[in-house]
């Protein structure tokens, strides 16, 4: 780990040193470290013999044009500052010398060779004018002035192309059984040379995981073992950065979507899914060659993934042992030869890791960790030409990074706008400079800060790399701001806020601009991988001219650009085509509905943007985007597919047609003031019916003519007071006529009299609370499979609850699905015979997605759920034919389509087992526990309290008794108390209910006994899915008491009496004392179950003298209760 300063970190590795000349001479150095100011400080750790490494000759005019940039801005720069001599520098390390130059000749020659160099750079600006005006920029393209030198360029490609260089000729071959690849330059500079019997240990080269050859690979999903499976991602998230994969076989694009990374092929318009995650993906990154992807998200169980991008299969994943909402990364880089990996943690203090991923995935090689001054570092690379440097900045710092021998040394170089005297801007992306000690920082303001090694006070001229860099100047480069810096070959790329792409030379002289790319503020641009690519134009080619004077052939590879409106468009440079391979959603996606009918869905979003794809053959059939203002929030096919009506956030309702989006109304609906959260057609299309935020429902009735409006306002009503819920349309059991009803999180269902209603009179026909203490999250219509109609809901204490259709009596209460929050939205999966096929309902949690076998039955082997979509599942539909499920992710701008698997989940039921062994398993300790043991006991023990008050005997009459295998419903009650399970009066009487009218539809008569295996069911199906919370004990004192410091709320004795006798289930003043003198332990019966006669005289003194005047939660349940309950805790939950 990273010491206090954070600068040097690691565990011991072996040696790699670094390149060197044989002919140089060791140098002794001292390894420095940066203090908060960012200047070099000596390390106290080592003192290592470092070799001088021989620069990469410099190219040719680079000098010159730097110094016509800085002469051109106007920059004022130290004595410090000033350029040094390239040539003079190039001549002096091919010598293998370092010569000490006095300082008085050092400034002469500089000053020399600067009025020189004016001259030079007069004619070269002067020829620069005359060419530029000469020469106007084609409409979709601009171009400035390059130097005279891409032939040379040229010719030293193929030059190195033609033969092997000494370094790669002195390399060790592979071992014998191991895969070699060919490694890039950065590999080959980073590794040895043989000199004489020095012996160095030699970086091996990454391994071809898992073939040298590249397999074909399959681009869709395909069924799997699960019962849910994404075959399909619609939209796309903006703010990760999209990778260009093709090559010379594929034409292939990476991308994110929620959790999910997506392989897609533009050309044959087929995607490959890449699941793995847990959490939204936050940053990506690919190797030279475009074949091993990187992968990281931030959260909880977070991880790194390196995947085959030829295989689509995992190969590395690097686990996250923190199990914090901190844990991840934001950034990750990986070095060109695809060796090495670069991680940056999502910490509040970023811990900067490199990884070995190719032999070991679970410890880094070293790590620094990085003061929170810094800011978010969200931006890393590695240096192409040495990877043992690297750099990484957040939007106010830039930090250069040197690591070797398990340790690491960084340095954050201050840059304030005083230091310049010009604003410096945000900074955004970094890059290193070829053939040079310099790295460019691009900003917010379209300015580039470029940064050169730190150089001592006796001014040695070197270009050696150094992580100890200072700001050098600062290049006004445009005045739109950069959002993307990159390299490509021998050119700097940037990407800029207006939708513009532009190329400059090493010099930064402008070579080419793409202006009318028409595809939003770039925010990645990625090139195609070529091996093969020289640079040379070929004949037959239509490249773009460059801003020579010869007017050359513009060659570069294609390119995929992304923007942050969410459109990715492929340029291809041979003819200048631009392709759209993407126009998604910009905004939260909640608006999903899917054709009765046909194989279509529509998708809305906050950005105004309505889609229509085919489902099957993936392509878009329609689109809208709306004017400015209106975020689209629900929307619903007509069940004969002929409308498509649209709820949005200001309020407004359009009828759409489905065809073609166009209005069918003149003017919108505008009878709500806030957002539309519902909408829903009746079943014979007449009504039409909506949900907004203010609590209200609004109904729309259908009128028929050839000039009228198909649509005409009915009447509204506020039968709410808090948000709805759902709200949907029914069929009356004895005519064909609709029903509508809504459910709000106050309890209530209502249902209104279509019939009665009249214009501006929407009619309540029944309003009843169906829950006492839980909340409604969504219902649904219960499917035919019994001779009864129900309507099912699901609550926030993950209950299913059955309600007949008619009386709204609730029939049956069953265990939902527990995974992590309650179900927030269900829908019966539609099939081809309802009357015969077996049915099965889907539903979303808070971040999920699954699926229940019906009939309900609170086995919970029979649902299944799988992470949906990270930050939230918005909203959820089934296709027509059942076969697919569409849910949308809200802020995560996707929409994942997913392929239903029946006999999946048919055989995890199975294995879970028959009749009641799913329900033992529920149970502390199953079959064989305590729990079920002492269930028998009590079921016995009821059988026998209630055959002897029958026979008014005494529980201890010593008479044989007959014992039978049920017990009457009365004592039901007695035994789920005995249980630990303590239900109100109404969950009571709903138990009771649920028993006596279980066989009355089929047989006419009721149910009044119970046997073990249906109370067992009964149990578990009623009772609180986690046990008894002390959280909602503290939350009732927060809500009804008033603080009382340290001890937290408290509510007085006098008041939580009179609460107790007439708020909720009133409770008498007898029945009152006879409790609670039961549980403070001065009952007659000493705290039995068996309540007797009391004196009422001395009650009342007794609850004075035990109960303090001030209750607080912990002593309520400690000293009243009887249930533990740690104080710290549930402070701490307070």
């Amino acid at each position: 780990m990273a010491d206090e300063e954070g600068q040097k970190s690691g565990s011991p590795k072996p040696e790699s040193p670094q390149p060197a000349d044989p002919e140089t001479t060791d140098a002794p150095g001292t390894p420095t470290r940066a203090d908060a100011a960012g200047r070099k400080s000596k390390s106290p750790e080592a003192q290592e013999v470092q070799e001088s490494k021989s620069p990469e000759p410099a190219e040719e005019g680079q000098g010159d044009a730097e110094n016509v940039n800085e002469n051109a801005g106007g920059e004022e720069q130290t004595d410090g500052d000033k350029p040094t001599d390239d040539g003079t520098d190039e001549t002096q390390e091919q010598e293998g010398e370092q010569q000490e130059v006095p300082a008085e000749t050092e400034e002469a020659q500089q000053e020399e060779q600067g009025e020189e160099q004016a001259g030079e750079d007069g004619q070269q600006a002067g020829d620069d004018e005359q060419q530029a005006e000469a020469e106007p920029a084609e409409a979709g393209e601009r171009a400035s002035p390059e130097g005279e030198q891409q032939q040379t360029e040229v010719d030293k490609a193929q030059e190195e192309s033609g033969g092997k260089s000494p370094t790669q000729e002195q390399q060790q071959p592979p071992a014998a059984g191991t895969d070699a690849r060919p490694s890039s330059q950065a590999s080959l500079k980073s590794q040895p040379t043989e000199r004489g019997p020095l012996e160095v240990a030699q970086i091996p080269d990454a391994p071809q995981i898992p073939s040298p050859d590249r397999p074909e690979s399959e681009m869709e999903g395909t069924m799997s073992n699960a019962a849910l499976n994404i075959i399909w991602s619609f939209g796309l998230n903006r703010n990760v950065r999209v990778l260009n994969l093709t090559d010379n076989t594929r034409k292939v694009i990476m991308y994110t979507c929620a959790h999910v990374g997506i392989l897609y092929d533009f050309n044959s318009n087929r995607q490959h899914i890449l699941q793995g995650h847990s959490n939204p993906i936050t940053c990506t990154c690919v190797s030279e060659d475009k074949r091993w992807l990187v992968t990281g998200d931030r959260g909880k169980d977070s991880m790194v993934i390196v995947w085959d991008t030829y295989t689509g299969v995992p190969i590395q994943t690097i686990f996250d042992t923190s199990n914090s909402d901190e844990g991840g990364v934001v950034a990750v880089g990986m070095t060109p030869d695809a060796k090495y990996l670069a991680t940056i943690s999502a910490a509040k203090s970023q811990v900067l890791s490199i990884w070995d991923w190719t032999v070991d995935g679970d410890t880094p090689l070293c790590s620094a960790e990085l003061k929170s001054t810094y800011g978010v570092q969200n931006f890393i690379l590695f240096n192409p030409q040495d990877i043992h440097y690297l750099v990484t900045n957040s939007d106010s710092q830039v930090v250069f990074y040197n690591w070797s021998n398990g340790h690491m040394e960084y340095f954050a170089p201050p840059l304030t706008d005083q230091d310049f005297n010009k604003q410096v801007g945000r900074y955004s992306q970094s890059i290193f400079q070829a053939n040079s000690s310099r790295a460019l920082t691009a900003t917010s303001i379209g300015n580039l800060v470029v940064w050169d090694n730190n150089k001592p006070v006796t001014k040695v001229i070197s270009s050696e790399p150094s992580a100890n860099k200072k700001a050098l100047k600062i290049i006004r480069l445009q005045e739109r701001g950069i959002n993307v810096i990159t390299t490509t070959d021998k050119y700097i790329v940037v990407g800029d806020v207006a939708g513009h792409v532009k190329f400059f030379d090493q010099s930064l002289k402008l070579v080419h601009w793409y202006q009318d790319l028409n595809l939003g503020p770039v925010s990645a641009i990625s090139f195609a991988f070529n091996p093969d690519f020289l640079g040379i134009a070929r004949e037959g080619t239509n490249y773009p001219p460059d801003a020579t004077i010869q007017a050359r052939q513009f060659v570069i590879r294609d390119f995929v650009v992304g923007s942050s409106i969410a459109v990715f468009g492929n340029v291809t440079a041979d003819g200048t085509a631009v392709k759209v391979i993407h126009r998604e959603h910009d905004g939260p996606i909640h608006s999903l509905a899917a054709h009765p009918t046909q194989p279509a869905v529509v998708i809305g979003s906050y950005s105004g943007l309505l889609k229509v794809w085919n489902y099957e053959k993936k392509q878009v059939m329609v689109s809208r985007t709306f004017e400015r203002g209106n975020l689209i929030r629900c929307c619903s096919y007509s069940p004969n597919g002929a409308y498509l009506a649209v709820g949005f956030m200001n309020g407004s309702v359009r009828v759409l047609d489905s065809i073609t989006l166009l209005d069918e109304l003149q003017e919108p609906f505008r009878y709500s003031r806030d957002a539309i959260t519902h909408i829903e057609f009746s079943h014979d299309s007449k009504y039409l019916a909506t949900a907004d935020a203010e609590y209200t429902v609004s109904v729309f009735v259908r009128q028929h003519g050839v000039h009228v409006a198909p649509y005409v306002y009915l009447g509204r009503n506020r039968a709410h007071y808090k948000p709805i819920k759902e709200i949907m349309f029914g069929i009356q059991l004895d005519a064909d006529f609709p029903r509508l009803l809504s459910l709000g999180t106050d309890r209530v269902l209502v249902e209104y009299d279509l019939e009665r209603s009249s214009k501006d009179d929407l009619q309540i026909a029944s309003s009843d609370r169906i829950e006492q203490s839980a909340v409604p999250q969504c219902m649904t219509w219960y499917p035919p499979i019994t001779k009864e109609h129900f309507i099912v809901t699901a609550n926030d204490q993950f209950k299913f609850k059955l309600y007949n259709a008619t009386t709204k009596m609730c029939r049956k209460t069953l265990l939902g699905p527990t995974y992590g929050s309650p179900v927030q939205k269900m829908c019966v999966i539609p099939t081809k015979d309802p009357a015969r096929d077996k049915r099965y309902v889907a539903y979303i949690t808070e971040y999920k997605v699954g699926m229940n076998i019906l009939p309900l039955d609170g086995n919970p082997h029979n649902a299944m759920a799988l992470i949906g979509h990270p930050s939230g599942v918005a909203n959820m539909v089934c296709s027509n034919d059942g076969r697919y499920l569409f849910t949308a992710g809200g802020t995560d701008a996707t929409v994942h389509m997913w392929e239903i698997n029946i006999n999946a989940l048919e055989g995890q039921s199975s294995l879970g087992g028959a009749d009641l062994i799913p329900f033992y398993g529920l149970l502390e300790g199953g079959r064989e526990g305590e729990l079920f043991k002492e269930l028998e006991d009590y079921f016995y023990y009821a059988q026998i309290r209630r055959r002897l008050l029958d026979e008014s005997q005494g529980v201890n009459a010593m008479d044989s008794r007959e014992v039978s295998v049920k017990i009457p419903l009365s004592e039901v009650p007695f035994v789920m108390r005995a249980m630990g399970f303590y239900p109100s009066e109404q969950e009571i009487e709903d138990m009771l209910n649920e028993v006596k009218f279980s066989r009355y539809v089929e047989t006419g008569s009721y149910v009044e006994a119970i046997d073990l295996g249906e109370f067992i069911k009964l149990y578990i199906n009623h009772r609180p899915a986690f046990g008894l919370s002390p959280e909602r004990l503290v939350k009732a004192f927060e809500t009804l008491g008033l603080p009382a410091g340290k001890a937290g709320p408290a509510i007085n004795r006098g008041d939580l009496l009179e609460m107790l006798q007439t708020k909720g289930e009133h409770m008498t003043e007898y029945e009152l004392a006879e409790y609670l003198m039961t549980l403070l332990g001065y009952h007659a019966e000493g705290g039995s179950s068996e309540l007797q006669e009391f004196d009422t005289n001395i009650a009342g003194d007794v609850i004075s003298d035990h109960l303090p005047v001030d209750i607080t939660a912990e002593m309520f349940a400690n000293e009243v209760l009887g249930f533990g309950m740690n104080q710290d805790s549930s402070q701490g939950k307070a």
